[in-house]
């Protein structure tokens, strides 16, 4: 009878990991390969603009030094390129530590399996924002 292992993979050998920043959401697939990655069925250079985007998302990969090791495919919607990056990193980090847990100590030191838990506050009623008021008219 087959073992069970502990790391959850799909049959083509691939790792899943979900991450979450404001109202983003990554579904993310990491395999071993040569380092190529998309970002909604586009390269990551060209799915981001911002510098720091592309540094958030490569975080994980740099601190476990498995940037060239492994390929990674994302899907991601909701929020901004800034949420996104971020669920990004977190769901690369949380499949990284599910195809080598020896990696989990690495990847949590470095702050990269902790979810960002922000929120946006919602707007009361009465307020022009979260807890911004009206301004105060003497006349």
């Amino acid at each position: 009878m087959a073992e069970a292992t502990a790391v959850e993979s799909t049959p083509t050998g691939e790792c899943l990991g979900t991450g979450r920043r404001k109202s983003s959401v990554a579904r993310v697939r990491v395999r071993p390969g040569s380092g190529m990655i998309l970002v909604n069925k586009r390269p990551l250079d060209e799915f981001f603009a911002n510098e720091k985007d592309i540094k958030d998302v490569l975080a994980p990969l740099e601190v476990t030094e498995t940037r060239q090791a492994v390929d990674v495919v994302v899907k991601v919607h909701g929020g901004g390129f800034t949420g996104q990056a971020g669920a990004i990193r977190l769901g690369i980090a949380r499949a990284l530590k599910k195809m080598d847990p020896e990696l989990e100590h690495t990847l949590r030191e470095a702050g990269h399996l902790t979810r960002d838990s922000r929120m946006k506050e919602r707007k009361k009623y009465g307020l022009r924002g979260a807890r911004r008021g009206t301004q105060f008219s003497k006349r």
